[in-house]
């Protein structure tokens, strides 16, 4: 049986010789060399969680999630667990058959338990399949057809038919059909990910002092070059050119130039932690809750990286395939509510961070140019920041260098 270390960390051990039974806890797996086919030892590799991820459950409730007795291939999936920041599918280390569940729907997983015993074999994976219908030899002649008049029917008598009246149960009412407009209500068990979600936006309120300051972005310029260089974006880089790897490059540049906003406040030392790197948590919804996968060492990336580390992310997400790695730690969150059609919000800090940025939808609005009056394509932005670290001078300077970047990139080139 294999036991769980900090969830995905798990340490191999032999199966019986006479069972060929396994406990599976891992996500990925190795088969390491064997002698045959109930001597294979498992060894799962997997990567330790952060500790604000203690708290897990296990969820069969998907439709295609194993049971007792099913028949499974290797790899196939058999349950899920949902920590506080994902959900992490668990597939089947080998082809086999489900023999007992060691952890009930919905309850928690603790450190070295495992999940579930595996009879393994592929012969017993394979699923039971109809036995082919033996072909009917051919008739040799034809049999003549007959009319409907030649084809006796028996027709049972009445007297047979017949019941006293004392022995006919009567039928069961039926329940009145629900009047037309009728209102219900249903209660859904929230999942681990939507009660941290809770829990951490709460903590937020109440530890950091909120503020928030606002800007707006004249799109124009960002717009004109993604029209000019898509095309030969894609083609050099193979990925296309979006908004919000100008949005993440600078904020990167505003970060290094204010690093109080990419600080932190430890609270149990009274210190203010200062880093002079920069990792961006991009915020992405998905069904079961919105999760923050970080863009690490933005400093140090271009355009065109942070295009293509975003859309791997954002694939990750959309296909529930994110490790619990790819959303520890980041410095700055960019939460983009502008997709969703968003013309004005105040984000929430990501704790234990110290801002966050809000960007909204791009409206054609009606704005002063060189006493002029114009229609410009124009984007708000909030940034939300922990006023305990960061003073109004700083945000604001921090929020202007954002507006500087996007509207003309050539304050990158610069280094202004």
């Amino acid at each position: 049986m294999c036991w769980l270390e900090g969830l995905l960390q798990a340490s191999p051990l032999a199966t019986g010789p006479s069972t060929g039974t396994l406990s599976y806890v891992s996500l990925r797996h190795q088969l390491l060399s064997s002698t045959s086919d109930t001597s294979r030892h498992l060894q799962h590799v997997g990567r330790k969680l952060s500790p604000s991820t203690h708290l897990r459950s296990l969820s069969r409730s998907q439709k295609g999630m194993s049971a007792v007795g099913d028949s499974v291939k290797e790899d196939e999936v058999v349950c899920e667990i949902e920590t506080d920041k994902t959900s992490l599918q668990v597939p089947s280390p080998a082809a086999g058959v489900i023999t007992e569940l060691l952890v009930p729907d919905g309850g928690r997983v603790e450190a070295g338990n495992p999940l579930f015993k595996l009879k393994k074999g592929a012969a017993a994976a394979a699923k039971a399949t109809a036995a082919p219908v033996a072909e009917l030899p051919a008739a040799s002649a034809a049999a003549p057809p007959q009319t409907l008049a030649a084809v006796p029917v028996a027709v049972p008598s009445l007297a047979a038919q017949a019941k006293p009246v004392s022995a006919v149960k009567p039928t069961a009412a039926v329940p009145p059909a629900a009047a037309h407009g009728a209102r219900t209500e249903s209660r859904v068990k929230m999942n681990r990910m939507r009660l941290r979600i809770a829990q951490r936006l709460k903590e937020a309120q109440q530890t950091c002092a909120m503020l928030t300051t606002f800007n707006e972005i004249d799109m124009s310029n960002i717009q004109e070059m993604r029209k000019l260089h898509k095309d030969a974006f894609l083609k050099r880089h193979n990925i296309k050119l979006g908004f919000m790897s100008a949005f993440v490059k600078a904020s990167a540049h505003a970060l290094m130039d204010q690093p109080s906003v990419n600080g932190v406040i430890d609270d149990t030392t009274k210190e203010i932690v200062y880093r002079d790197y920069v990792d961006i948590s991009v915020a992405v919804a998905t069904p079961k809750g919105l999760v923050v996968p970080v863009i690490r060492n933005v400093e140090t990336m271009n355009f065109a990286d942070i295009e293509k580390t975003i859309n791997g992310l954002g694939e990750k997400a959309r296909n529930n395939l994110l490790a619990v790695e790819d959303m520890d730690g980041g410095t700055f969150t960019i939460s983009n509510g502008g997709v969703f059609g968003s013309m004005f919000g105040t984000p929430i800090i990501n704790p234990p961070q110290s801002a966050i940025l809000g960007m909204h939808g791009i409206f054609d609005r009606p704005v002063a140019i060189g006493g002029k009056v114009e229609i410009r394509p124009m984007m708000y932005v909030a940034l939300t920041y922990d006023h305990r670290l960061v003073d109004g001078r700083e945000a604001v300077t921090f929020l202007r260098k954002i507006k500087s970047v996007v509207e003309d990139p050539r304050f990158l080139l610069l280094d202004m």
